[in-house]
C-alpha cells in the first residue's frame, strides 16, 4: 500500500518545524508530497530546504485540487484554519490543523459540521495529551482515584515571550491577524488538557490586561475563576511576562490532592475521603491520614510526531484518533468565555454567546490602532517552545 500523501499548508515557523519531521521520514507510512504558502519568501524558503521532494503551490486551493495529496496539514495563522478546513473537506481530504482550532466557535462549529459530512479523519495538533504524565494523570481521575473534584487550580506562566516574538510576524498578537494573544496562542495547549482531564466549567469570571507588558493590543496577563455544575471551582493563571514563570496544576478531589510540576506528579492520598472523616471524626482539630504518593511516569513523548503518525494511522487502518479535530472546539469555549468576561465585566456561562463574542470582537478589529513593523524576515526556531 503506498504511503499516505500529505500536503503542508503554511510555510512559516510551525510549518517549518512539521516539514522538518515529516522529510526525514519520521511519520511511518506518511509522506510529505506538496507545501503551499501565499508568500513567495515562505516557498523559497522551502524550495531551498527541500528541493525536488514535494511540488510547491502559492494558493491552498491549487494544492487542494493538484491530485497530489491524501490529507493537509493546516499550519496557517489561526483565522484560516477553519476556511481552508472547510474546503478541504469539500474535496475529498483528511484533514489535520493547528492549534487552536479558530478564534471563536460560531467558524469552529462550521468546520466541525463539514467534518461530520465530509466523513474525513478530521484531527487537532494537541501534542500534550500524548505526554505521558498527562496521560498518567487522566488516568488517576478516571480510574476514580482522586474521588470526585473539589477545586482545581492552573498556574501557568511559564509561556515568557519577549518583545520579538510578537514583532516577528505582521499577523501576531492583533485582534485582526490572531484574534488574541496568551489565552488564544500559547494556553491552547493548557486549556484542551485542562478539559480533557476536568471537563468544561458552566460559567467563567476573568481578569485580562492587554498589552500590560509588551506593546500590544490583545492580553499577556490573565486570572480567571471558574465554576462546575458539581460545586467545584477553579482559577487559572497565565502570563507572557513573567520570568521565571511557573507550571504547576493542583487537583483536589475527596480523596487527597494531586500536583503536577516541574514534569513529577505527586498524589497525597488520604486514608479515609474527606467528607467520610469529616462527618465521623469526633477529634475538632484532626485531620486525614495522608500519604505522599511519588506517581513513577514511563514512557517518552514524541510530541507533533505522534499527533501526526496517529492521524496518518488513523486514515489508513482506522485507528482512533488521539485528540480528534472536532474537541478544538471545547479549549476556545474558555478562552473566548474569559475575553468576553472582560469585555463586558461580567460572568459568562458555557457555551458562550457566539454572536455576542462575534461583535465584540469585531468592535475591536474596527477600532485598531496598532502599527507593526514588517518582521525582519529572521524565522523562529520553535523546536524548544513545547
Amino acid at each position: 500500500m503506498a504511503n499516505t500523501r500529505i500536503g503542508l499548508v503554511g510555510y512559516g515557523t510551525m510549518g517549518m518545524a512539521h516539514a522538518r519531521y515529516l522529510a526525514a521520514g519520521e511519520v511511518p507510512d506518511g509522506e510529505l508530497t506538496a507545501i503551499a504558502d501565499v508568500s513567495e519568501a515562505n516557498l523559497a524558503r522551502a524550495r531551498d530546504s527541500l528541493g525536488d521532494l514535494v511540488g510547491y503551490y502559492d494558493a491552498p486551493e491549487a494544492l487542494f485540487d493538484s491530485g497530489e495529496v491524501d490529507g493537509v496539514l493546516i499550519a496557517t495563522p489561526h483565522y484560516f484554519h477553519p476556511e481552508l478546513a472547510i474546503a478541504a473537506f469539500a474535496r475529498g481530504l483528511h484533514v489535520l490543523i493547528e492549534k487552536p482550532a479558530g478564534v471563536h466557535t460560531k467558524h469552529v462549529r462550521e468546520m466541525n459540521e463539514a467534518a461530520a459530512a465530509s466523513g474525513k479523519v478530521f484531527g487537532i495538533m494537541f501534542h500534550m495529551r500524548t505526554r505521558p504524565i498527562h496521560r498518567k494523570l487522566k488516568d488517576l481521575i478516571d480510574t476514580g482515584q482522586l474521588g470526585p473534584m473539589k477545586r482545581v487550580g492552573w498556574l501557568a506562566t511559564d509561556w515568557y515571550r519577549p518583545q520579538a516574538y510578537y514583532d516577528s510576524s505582521l499577523w501576531r498578537a492583533t485582534w485582526k491577524g490572531e484574534g488574541g494573544g496568551v489565552l488564544i496562542n500559547q494556553c491552547a495547549h493548557q486549556f484542551d488538557t485542562w478539559q480533557w482531564l476536568c471537563g468544561l466549567p458552566k460559567r467563567v469570571r476573568a481578569f485580562c490586561s492587554f498589552g500590560k507588558y509588551h506593546e500590544l493590543e490583545v492580553e499577556d496577563d490573565v486570572t480567571a475563576y471558574v465554576e462546575y455544575d458539581n460545586g467545584a471551582t477553579g482559577t487559572f493563571i497565565t502570563s507572557t511576562g513573567e520570568a521565571p514563570g511557573s507550571n504547576r496544576l493542583e487537583i483536589v478531589g475527596d480523596n487527597g490532592k494531586v500536583v503536577m510540576e516541574n514534569d513529577e506528579l505527586r498524589f497525597w492520598r488520604l486514608r479515609v475521603p474527606e467528607p467520610r472523616f469529616t462527618r465521623e471524626t469526633e477529634d475538632g482539630f484532626s485531620e486525614p491520614e495522608c500519604w505522599r504518593c511519588e506517581i513513577p511516569i514511563r514512557g517518552d513523548e514524541a510530541a507533533h510526531q505522534q499527533i501526526t503518525a496517529n492521524w496518518v494511522d488513523a486514515i489508513r487502518t482506522g485507528a482512533e484518533v488521539i485528540v480528534p479535530g472536532e474537541e478544538g472546539i471545547r479549549s476556545l469555549e474558555l478562552s473566548n468565555a474569559m475575553l468576553l468576561s472582560t469585555w463586558t465585566d461580567d460572568w459568562v456561562n458555557l457555551p458562550v454567546d457566539e454572536n455576542l463574542f462575534y461583535d465584540q470582537l469585531q468592535e475591536r478589529i474596527s477600532s485598531s490602532t496598532i502599527k507593526k513593523k514588517p518582521p525582519t524576515g529572521k524565522v523562529m526556531d520553535v523546536r524548544d517552545s513545547w
